[in-house]
């Protein structure tokens, strides 16, 4: 299985980087870069899965942060690891979110997403 997602060097030049299934078989990584990407996607914007997303438009004109659509991300891709956990940041004036994932061989990954 591989998703691309998007490296960035010392100077912030993205590039794009292959992620694939680690050598022992475990697609913890592919699944953790597809949530990044589909938490910073915008409704309908896929092409192949129109259920994923954030109404980001509806978000900021109604200034109410999207923490119920996060939750339903959260739930689409629970099954992938042994647990997954999405909170928003507190004090923050634009929506992020601090992911904390437990893969299957038990290593934790962690990372910040700002929507």
């Amino acid at each position: 299985m591989r998703t691309w997602g998007r490296e960035y060097d010392a100077n912030g030049n993205p590039t794009w980087v292959e992620v694939v299934t680690d050598t022992q078989g475990y697609d913890d990584n592919v699944y953790l870069t597809t949530l990044a990407q589909v938490l910073q996607l915008n409704t309908g914007e896929s092409p192949f899965f129109a259920n994923y997303g954030i109404p980001q438009y509806q978000t900021i004109m109604t200034q109410v942060f999207p923490d119920y659509y996060v939750t339903m991300i959260q739930s689409q891709f629970s099954p992938y690891f042994a647990s997954l956990a999405i909170v928003r940041q507190r004090g923050v004036s634009s929506p992020a979110y601090n992911i904390t994932a437990v893969t299957h061989s038990g290593a934790v990954l962690t990372a910040s997403i700002a929507i």
